[in-house]
Parts: C-alpha cells; structure tokens; sequence
C-alpha cells in the first residue's frame, strides 16, 4: 500500500511538472517576428497574449491579476484606460509591457516580452487595436 500512495504521489508531482514546463511555447511564439505594420490581433498579439500573460494566477479569466484578462480581444480591449485604440503612449498596457508603470509586466520570474513583441503591440494599439 505504502508502494502504490507513493507511485501515485509521484505521478502527481511528474504531472505538475510537465504542466508547467511552458518553455517550448515560449521558444515559439519567440521566433515570430511580428511585421512592423498591419499587426494581426489573431496571428501575432493573442498568441503572445497566451503564452505570456493568460496563465493560471495572471491574466486568465478566472484570476484577472489586477483586474485584467487578455484571453480575448473582447477583454483585452474593454477598458479604454488599458488598451486606448489609436494612442499606445495612453495605453497603460503599453506602460506596464514598457516598465513604464508601478506594476512593469510581466513581473520578475516570468519570460519577458521580447522587444518585437512590446513594439508589435504598440503597432497593433496605434493602427486602432483591431479584432484582425
């Protein structure tokens, strides 16, 4: 019996690890370079969106850390104080992915957005923040 708690046990602790290996994602989505104009929200901001930000205690649906959930075009651009179409240097997620902020994302620990992502939002924010 003691055999078997402690198999189960280990499996738990193999699984747990397994699911938070998230560094293949973030290899991926790393090597896409996002284009300097006509930034697609479908093709390159919400996949960053998802490996970056939309994990479990961020900004997923069920925790919204700080208020903020970025699963969907829909809620990454509900509050014009966050994403403010057409002006990046108004948007306080352009001053939180910049380190501009009191709350610089994502925060210490996490993979940081590499500076094509943080420029292709900025680009997606000032051609109007799409649903493309």
């Amino acid at each position: 019996m003691k055999v078997l708690n402690f198999l189960i046990i280990l499996f738990f602790i193999a699984l747990l690890l397994t699911e938070c290996d998230d560094s293949t994602n973030i290899t991926q989505i790393d090597d896409v370079i996002i284009p300097s104009a006509n930034v697609s929200y479908a093709k390159y901001i919400q996949p960053v969106f998802n490996a970056k930000c939309n994990y479990s205690g961020c900004h997923d649906d069920g925790t919204k850390a700080g208020g903020l959930s970025l699963t969907t075009w829909a809620n990454t651009t509900s509050d014009y104080l966050v994403v403010a179409p057409g002006f990046p240097d108004n948007s306080k997620l352009v001053w939180a992915i910049k380190g501009q902020s009191t709350s610089p994302m994502p925060p210490v620990g996490y993979y940081p957005l590499t500076k094509n992502q943080i420029d292709g939002i900025v680009t997606w924010i000032k051609e109007g923040a799409k649903k493309n």
